[in-house]
């Protein structure tokens, strides 16, 4: 066991998506000698990890081969929510703690959505570009639209999981004037003012707008596919800021290019990067962003805290947040 008093070796395998450069990381090189690299490929985690006690990881995935090639290894903070590149079974044999972080993200994540819905009714950007091309300027009106732009107002907003990014959504779409209905698995528990719970089949009809913000497992991968699109109004929107195996994507592709829906504004793929020739690349109903909703500078600097706390918890011998089973 290490404690606060013992200089910990502390390696964060790839940090550059938490800190870019615009925050301080003397929070975390204060608790001990601490080594941070931007990243780390497959072949160089057992390398730079070998004599860390501490290792912290993001997307490096800490397999059982490479947990076991590292004796020192005492705790593993995942910068993250998902823990699913961690091996736990591994790391419980090892009565090696592996805490994560939660929570963090949501006013940033509940911001991206809306960010992503305006996008695909208001079409700012490309109204700007219009005008930037001189199409304002040659107009014979003083005014002109490049496809007719529906209001938010009394449309209905779905939201798939009523967690505490859904609940931060549903408090957005409310005060956009929106109907609110959810599926949620609790929904006798989780209950509040302003949001209807509804079956799957009622909400895939009846939103406008269709978010989602479930935990991906096994029982709900591909949640939104050809069956269920077909489901949606011609005129509803896809919003996926969850996770990208939630959709499956060339179902998708197809719904988009056939009008089955009006469009789609994803953050989150199945494969990210994803390759080149994704199916969702290249329509013009569809907006794609590189994961950053949940990336705004306030929502890294909670992260950040979050993971040192759970370090200095750990130091103190009362582990939070840790996701394993150990001793």
């Amino acid at each position: 066991m290490i404690s606060e008093h013992d200089n910990p070796s502390i390696v964060y395998l790839d940090g550059y998506t938490l800190n870019p450069g615009d925050l301080d990381w003397s929070s975390l090189t204060d608790l001990g000698d601490v080594k941070i690299y931007d990243r780390s490929n497959g072949d160089e985690i057992v390398d730079r990890a070998k004599a860390a006690e501490i290792v912290l990881v993001n997307k490096a995935e800490l397999t059982a081969e490479r947990i076991e090639q590292l004796p020192n290894l005492k705790y593993i903070g995942v910068t993250a929510t998902g823990y699913n590149i961690v091996d736990l079974e591994a790391a419980s044999e090892c009565n090696i703690p592996v805490c994560n972080a939660a929570n963090y993200s949501t006013p940033g994540v509940a911001q991206h959505v809306f960010a992503l819905l305006l996008e695909l009714t208001n079409r700012v950007g490309d109204h700007d570009k219009s005008v930037q091309n001189g199409d304002w300027a040659s107009s014979a009106d003083f005014a002109y639209t490049l496809q007719t732009l529906p209001e938010l107002a009394e449309k209905t907003m779905g939201i798939y999981g009523l967690g505490n990014i859904g609940n931060k959504v549903a408090d957005i779409a409310l005060a956009f004037d929106m109907k609110v209905i959810s599926l949620h698995k609790h929904p006798k528990r989780d209950a509040r003012p302003g949001v209807e719970f509804v079956d799957k089949d009622t909400l895939l009809r009846e939103s406008d707008v269709l978010s989602l913000h479930a935990p991906l497992s096994e029982k709900n991968k591909y949640f939104i596919n050809a069956e269920s699109l077909k489901m949606m109004k011609p005129t509803a929107y896809l919003i996926n800021t969850g996770r990208g195996g939630l959709v499956h994507e060339a179902d998708l592709r197809a719904a988009l290019l056939a009008g089955e829906i009006k469009g789609a504004g994803v953050d989150v793929l199945s494969k990210e990067p994803p390759p080149a020739d994704h199916p969702l690349f290249g329509l013009p109903n569809c907006i794609i962003t590189p994961h950053v909703a949940w990336a705004t500078k306030e929502s890294r600097e909670r992260l950040l805290e979050i993971c040192v706390e759970n370090i200095k918890a750990f130091l103190k011998g009362e582990p939070r947040n840790v996701v394993n089973e150990i001793a």
